[in-house]
């Protein structure tokens, strides 16, 4: 069997024992006549044919069936091509199998390890556990058209590592056993199956029992809210959640929102929802809480805001990104009509009830 060159992301250890299912023994390489490229924020890399360029990579002689077949499963989730080249290594070089992305592509910036490994890395990895996990029941172009969400999931899972709420009153993190996992549907969003046991509050393991999880991406609400004019900013639009439950007006009123992507801070997503669904520039940023909305039965985990605003007569409109179907239409409500709407009933939806009523607790301090 040819060797096989490993470059860019493949060559970062813990990416390679995700795909590989285990540790690899590498040995420096190069390639000659070659230049890295970095293409888009995924990470992705790219060769380009330059005659003065060289590749600093790693080879890995001793591939096994199995390991060719995980690579090239994980090449094609995400996108990458296979293809040769000429490499130089300590063994004497000749040729290589490598994968990369396939010419043409949009050129990216020269690839440098340090930048990858400091803004990449991390997501790489966490959107490999998810891709591998679906080796041998998936095939890998299925995967390949839902990569997307896929990684905005992989980020929602690295911020819940990164982001540990305190424990003053219940457990800390106790230990769950999953015998095995299922992922039953995928697309935009995911449902997950696991089989698992958990430390009981008497110290014993539970019995194996059976849970799912509807998995999605964490999101960002925002309440625009004017305090010299006292008023707030309510959207409008279609859902499919009230739709699907049999409900004859699915059209809800919300505060601003939207999935934050991979790369983008809860404060980012804010902002540029903003602009998206209201056209509105926001000013400070007012944490109301960070939550899970239903956690027995959803992975969403959401970050809600207020954002002094300044919204004058006329800035009410209907927004929204054309190329995903949004139909948004804008409200221009005096506080007292907006908590008049929640004591109807018209506002049905948690974000925005948990925040028009933090909003009612600090409105007094704000509009000082």
């Amino acid at each position: 069997m040819a060797a096989l060159f490993l470059a860019g992301p493949l060559r970062h250890a813990p990416l390679l024992a995700v795909i590989l299912g285990k540790a690899a023994t590498l040995s420096p390489a190069t390639a000659a006549g070659r230049s890295g490229q970095l293409v888009d924020a995924p990470g992705h890399f790219g060769l380009l044919r330059k005659a003065s360029g060289r590749v600093e990579g790693s080879a890995l002689r001793d591939a096994t069936p199995e390991d060719m077949a995980r690579l090239a499963f994980y090449a094609k989730a995400i996108g990458l091509g296979r293809y040769k080249l000429s490499l130089i290594d300590a063994a004497g070089g000749g040729q290589a199998e490598t994968f990369a992305l396939r010419p043409p592509f949009a050129k990216g910036q020269v690839w440098d390890e340090a930048v990858w490994l400091a803004d990449h890395a991390a997501l790489a990895v966490e959107t490999a556990v998810e891709v591998m996990a679906l080796y041998g029941q998936t095939p890998p172009a299925c995967l390949s058209a839902r990569i997307g969400p896929m990684m905005v999931r992989a980020a929602s899972r690295l911020r819940a590592q990164a982001d540990q709420a305190p424990a003053a009153v219940r457990r800390g993190p106790g230990q769950v056993t999953v015998q095995s996992r299922r992922q039953p549907y995928a697309n935009f969003f995911a449902v997950e199956e696991y089989d698992l046991s958990f430390r009981r509050f008497d110290g014993a393991m539970s019995p194996v029992i059976t849970r799912a999880a509807f998995v999605s991406a964490d999101a960002v609400t925002v309440l625009p809210y004017d305090p010299q004019r006292d008023r707030v900013l309510l959207v409008e639009q279609m859902r499919a959640g009230p739709f699907s439950r049999g409900d004859a007006n699915p059209w809800q009123l919300e505060a601003i929102a939207g999935r934050i992507d991979p790369g983008e801070t809860p404060e980012d997503c804010a902002r540029r929802e903003a602009v998206e669904e209201a056209g509105l520039s926001l000013g400070a940023l007012l944490p109301v809480a960070a939550y899970y909305p239903s956690p027995g039965a959803k992975t969403e985990f959401i970050y809600s805001y207020v954002a002094l605003t300044d919204l004058p007569d006329g800035v009410a409109g209907v927004f929204g990104v054309e190329g995903e179907a949004e139909d948004i239409r804008g409200h221009l409500l005096g506080f007292d009509q907006a908590m008049a709407l929640v004591g109807s009933g018209e506002v049905q939806n948690a974000p925005l009830l948990l925040t028009l009523l933090w909003l009612q607790r600090e409105r007094t301090r704000l509009r000082s």
